[in-house]
């Protein structure tokens, strides 16, 4: 296991607990985002008449360049967005597994827990659901929630905080991917970067993991229901 785990004085002003939510609440090998990923390149694919491996790495360019294969798509193509939304998140839900152990450590942190997702609201909620953890949470802040502008951008965080009350000082952030824990740290959050276990790269493209080194990540952890127990026991000590 990968783990830096934090001391309780590391956590002692932290009462806002933000949660990505495609490959950080549940495990980057779950079958679940590789079918939004089919999805999109579908869609794409679909949409602009290429063949799909043409379409893949135009969709991983937009991506990359514009923070969402969405957001390429509106910008350049002036697609409506709840069309795309609906077309790629309908997949098969029933690879997500109930995670106990995860559901108790976030229900059990103190404080206001919350989903950030640069995907909607009805697919955060059928993600947590299969969790097992929705009901832990007081609010998710969706893609629509920040005016389809998607993170990294500093304007969507400081929208999350503005319509939340949230208090950066006072609040961490947990993410998979490293670009989008520039702005919270900047922010003043405290930074936890969720990776797969054994680091394995070849389940997401390899720019995703640039930046995992950097100063703006306080905390690695490779299993994060793990982490949060960790951090819980130390609490209660």
């Amino acid at each position: 296991m990968i783990d830096n785990l934090p001391k309780k004085s590391d956590f002692d002003r932290i009462t806002e607990w933000v949660f990505d939510l495609d490959n950080t609440l549940y495990p980057r090998h779950t079958d679940l985002f590789s079918q939004i990923d089919r999805n999109m390149t579908d869609y794409v694919s679909t949409l602009l008449r290429l063949p799909r491996e043409e379409a893949r790495e135009l969709q991983k360019q937009y991506y990359r360049d514009h923070g969402t294969t969405l957001n390429g798509l509106m910008n350049l193509h002036n697609i409506d967005p709840n069309d795309f939304l609906e077309k790629v998140h309908d997949i098969d839900y029933s690879w997500v597994k109930p995670d106990p152990a995860l559901g108790e450590a976030i229900r059990t942190l103190p404080g206001r827990k919350f989903i950030f997702t640069n995907g909607d609201l009805g697919h955060a909620q059928r993600t947590a659901r299969a969790l097992g953890i929705l009901d832990h949470f007081d609010e998710i802040f969706d893609i629509l929630a920040a005016g389809l502008t998607p993170k990294p951008a500093r304007q969507t965080y400081d929208l999350f905080l503005e319509q939340h009350g949230v208090h950066s000082e006072q609040a961490v952030m947990f993410e998979d991917l490293p670009r989008n824990l520039v702005v919270p740290k900047d922010l003043g959050m405290a930074t936890v970067l969720v990776v797969p276990h054994n680091l394995d790269q070849a389940l997401g493209e390899a720019w995703e993991h640039d930046g995992r080194e950097g100063e703006h990540i306080d905390y690695v952890t490779d299993n994060l229901a793990d982490f949060l127990g960790h951090y819980l026991s130390v609490a209660a000590d």
